[in-house]
């Protein structure tokens, strides 16, 4: 086998869903959110309704053969631009030649770790509804963890949607300001607050201001993957 690959430097790949809303900077699909050179590959029939809604049923080859394609590439590691890929975190782990991160979900266990006794992460997610105990299971994740979801039919749920109605900046931040002290309100033992959907990332400074809580999504645990991955020489 060689070690010879068509692209030296690149530390991170991500599996992209097939979308056609703008990412701002934060999102996990700009560019300009990473430190450190990123290659996309979209994968093709992934929309939001059949990852989300539909659980990616009959995805897993694809993604599969676009991790193989990015490895093949060069990329030192791999990710995902939604964090309901959590179902296929055993599998591509299993198939693929490089480390794999699908979701930001991965992140839970570890923050809980962290908490004083009694205190616990809570997940704010896409969909509430669609994030079920098998989700949480594939990563670890306790089934009874508390989850708050954006709400059906809202500026966040439209925008991000597979036909989407693109809203602004501030409405979104306003919506999802508002699920996260939803979370807490409704939740007093939450602590912390990880955020599955990868799109949110925009909004994790505005989050933490609100409600007083570290704030944990995909470009925390990108970072850190990375860092694992290709570490800093130091003089």
């Amino acid at each position: 086998m060689s070690f010879i690959k068509p692209v030296s430097g690149l530390s991170l790949g991500v599996l992209m869903l097939e979308t056609r809303f703008p990412r701002m900077p934060g999102d996990i699909g700009n560019g300009e959110t990473w430190p450190f050179p990123v290659q996309f590959k979209v994968v093709r029939g992934a929309t939001p309704t059949r990852v989300v809604q539909q659980a990616a049923e009959g995805l897993l080859d694809p993604f599969i053969e676009a991790g193989r394609e990015l490895a093949d590439l060069g990329v030192a590691g791999i990710t995902t631009s939604c964090g309901f890929l959590a179902l296929f975190q055993k599998e591509l782990a299993e198939a693929l030649p490089v480390p794999v991160m699908t979701s930001s979900l991965l992140q839970v266990p570890m923050v809980e770790a962290m908490l004083p006794k009694g205190k616990r992460a809570g997940v704010l997610t896409y969909s509430a509804e669609s994030l079920t105990a098998r989700h949480l299971a594939a990563v670890g994740v306790a089934a009874d963890t508390p989850v708050q979801g954006m709400p059906k039919g809202g500026a966040f749920f439209g925008h991000y949607n597979s036909e989407p109605r693109i809203s602004t900046k501030e409405l979104l931040e306003q919506e999802v300001v508002a699920a996260a002290r939803e979370l807490v309100a409704r939740h007093p033992e939450v602590a912390a607050i990880v955020c599955e959907c990868t799109n949110l990332p925009p909004h994790s400074r505005a989050i933490a201001e609100a409600v007083g809580l570290p704030v944990y999504d995909v470009i925390t645990m990108g970072r850190w993957f990375v860092q694992g991955l290709r570490p800093q020489a130091w003089g």
